[in-house]
């Protein structure tokens, strides 16, 4: 007789299921759906940027349309200190994913990206995962350890201290900071010229700490500053070369400091000012093999941008 009640009520659910069944599904669905449209960024890191630029910009909307849309996500969460991302593509968005995934192997996108965010923001290496509901999962390596950030932060502190007059004018402060970043610094042309790696060279770290810096290390250095000087900057990268795009005085400014070190043959330690707070006109009359870059992504610094000038 029991077995007859348990077969009894075993027939009932599965009767109730079959005619509920749309019920069900909607339900689940609807819970899902929700879920999908309430991703939001959460809480920031003390290095996120709250404001934007022209090629990429902060946004709250997590529900992609576009390939920009993706690009806005992806600065997004690297601007806010993410290791880890989760979004949903929308069912109207076809292709949504396959555009992910090839937006996390284009490498000029990704650069550029990493160019916006604060140096300790930035990321070395990342990975996507996709699935059939549209879930999409970002993973980044940071360029930056913890213990990297704790030695770095530790010496800029310090420096400015030592260094920061307010009494001046913003502009002779970067250029004390130049100077001083330029005189306690060897261009790394071991690590350029031979592929010899044997310092950091290519980040704050090298630049500052180990006194031995390519020209990723002098900017992510010199970027440092302009952050707790709250001056909106980001790096400018052509095929060959990176340095700081600055803005003052309502103008955006070049700052290369690899160009103002430059290697001599008696490894005397130059500093040369030529490439101090110029103008893109300005920088491309003096230089352009290597300060070539592509207008389309570093727009403030385009030199047909007449509103910056």
């Amino acid at each position: 007789m029991k077995k007859v009640i348990i077969f009894a009520i075993l027939v009932l659910l599965v009767i109730v299921t079959i005619i509920y069944k749309n019920v069900i599904l909607m339900a689940y669905y609807e819970k899902f759906y929700n879920t999908r449209h309430e991703v939001t960024i959460g809480e920031k890191n003390q290095y996120y940027r709250d404001y934007d630029f022209m090629y990429v910009q902060n946004t709250n909307n997590f529900k992609p349309t576009n390939k920009q849309d993706l690009m806005n996500i992806l600065y997004t969460i690297l601007n806010a200190g993410k290791d880890e991302f989760t979004f949903y593509c929308p069912d109207e968005y076809e292709g949504c994913t396959d555009e992910v995934s090839k937006l996390a192997k284009d490498q000029v996108v990704l650069s550029s990206i990493n160019n916006y965010v604060h140096p300790f923001n930035s990321f070395k290496n990342i990975s996507t995962e996709t699935d059939t509901t549209g879930k999409v999962t970002i993973r980044f390596i940071k360029t930056y350890s913890k213990q990297d950030i704790e030695a770095i932060t530790s010496v800029v502190k310090k420096l400015e201290k030592e260094l920061i007059n307010k009494n001046l004018s913003i502009e002779d402060q970067l250029k004390v900071i130049h100077d001083y970043i330029i005189d306690h610094t060897k261009y790394d042309s071991d690590r350029t010229d031979n592929n010899i790696i044997q310092y950091k060279s290519d980040t704050a770290y090298g630049t500052l700490i180990e006194g031995y810096s390519i020209c990723g290390g002098y900017s992510d250095a010199f970027e440092l500053f302009l952050e707790d000087l709250n001056i909106k900057s980001f790096k400018v990268a052509s095929d060959t070369h990176i340095w700081n795009a600055v803005h003052l005085y309502n103008t955006w400014y070049n700052y290369d400091l690899t160009w103002d070190d430059p290697v001599t043959n008696t490894n005397e330690q130059i500093i040369d000012n030529r490439f101090l707070k110029l103008t893109t006109p300005e920088l491309l009359q003096i230089e352009q093999s290597q300060h070539n870059f592509d207008s389309n992504i570093y727009q403030e610094v385009a030199p047909y941008n007449k509103k910056n000038y």
